[in-house]
């Protein structure tokens, strides 16, 4: 009894790690043609020529939506991207980007949102934030994903009170997982569940 309790949550938390891991690919829409895109937004700013032609991927929020003729304009705030192409929660914005898509898009449904865009660097652009001055950079785009951010608690499994006690390597897995459970937070205090955001 307590062997098949043991196997089935050897395998749950296996069934577990592949289908996380299954979500860290690029999806399709922003892959791009290129396999390493340029990401790096003060490098293209230090010489916005040299990468005019250039595949560039870059995230964050949406901070303004422009309607133009034909086209829209999304003026984002980037910030890093994680290995999955998505905006890195809480990192401090790296610049502001235009990214030019093609057709409208409602600003209702972008203003505020974290988005991918993957395309061609068109240059750089003479702008404002607010009546600041502001060089921003021009994306060409031709794919763009929409994130949507939910947060999950993962709590330790439970321990079934009438149970003799398990094998001593369960237990040496068990108290190794539940010390992976309690990361540091950044204030340095410890977390006693992982909380965790999930992009779809």
């Amino acid at each position: 009894m307590a062997v098949q309790k043991y196997v089935v949550r050897l395998l749950t938390v296996g069934a577990l790690a592949l289908a996380l891991t299954g979500c860290v690919s690029v999806p399709d829409a922003i892959k791009g043609s290129s396999p390493t895109p340029q990401q790096d937004l003060v490098r293209v700013m230090n010489a916005p020529e040299l990468y005019v032609g250039q595949e560039a991927r870059f995230g964050g929020k949406v901070v303004e939506v422009f309607n133009q003729q034909g086209k829209t304009r999304l003026e984002i705030a980037t910030v890093p991207l994680d290995s999955g192409a998505r905006p890195i929660l809480g990192d401090a914005s790296r610049g502001r980007i235009y990214a030019d898509v093609n057709g409208f898009l409602d600003p209702v449904d972008f203003r505020g949102q974290l988005i991918t865009v993957v395309g061609t660097i068109a240059g750089a652009e003479q702008g404002k934030i607010g009546n600041t001055p502001y060089k921003f950079m021009v994306l060409q785009t031709n794919g763009y994903k929409r994130w949507r951010v939910v947060q999950q608690v993962m709590m330790p499994p439970p321990v079934d009170p009438w149970y003799w006690g398990p094998h001593p390597l369960a237990v040496w897995l068990w108290l190794r997982w539940l010390a992976s459970l309690r990361p540091r937070t950044r204030s340095g205090s410890d977390s006693s569940n992982r909380v965790s955001n999930c992009y779809y």
